[in-house]
């Protein structure tokens, strides 16, 4: 099964973007054009990662929902990785986003740098799938 990431994004255009890219590297991409309320919505997707916007429509429903995520125990440890263009509202909270280790990716981005946070972050749990894979591959044999 492959890596399950959500991606949250008010802009279609950008959604297709990150679908396009995400699949490309072998993750499954589920998209939402708004922040979903219930975060058990969330959780019964059981995504590795969520790609954030920070602002969704004209409000910062992004800072909600990151919260929520981090308040419901289910998803508190799944990573986010907050994506947006608002450099102002930001800027302020960068330094505690880093130490809660929430990545940056300011728009617009560079498909590079997006995806070297991607894989910054999913490379620890990858690695330990493959690992796990590695076991059950084992086990197989001796049997």
């Amino acid at each position: 099964m492959s890596t399950q990431v959500l991606v949250i994004n008010d802009d279609a255009s950008i959604l297709d973007l990150f679908k396009m890219l995400l699949e490309d590297e072998g993750y499954e991409v589920y998209a939402s054009l708004e922040t979903i309320e219930n975060v058990v919505d969330v959780e019964r997707i059981q995504p590795e990662l969520v790609i954030l916007d920070l602002k969704i429509g004209m409000h910062q429903e992004g800072w909600v929902m990151m919260q929520k995520l981090r308040m419901y125990p289910p998803t508190a440890k799944i990573p986010i990785i907050l994506c947006t263009a608002a450099l102002d509202e930001v800027s302020e909270q960068e330094a505690t986003l880093i130490d809660k280790g929430i990545p940056v990716v300011y728009k617009p981005f560079d498909l590079e740098e997006l995806l070297k946070a991607v894989h910054s972050v999913l490379a620890p749990e990858e690695i330990r799938r493959k690992g796990d894979g590695k076991a059950n591959n084992k086990e197989k044999s001796k049997s």
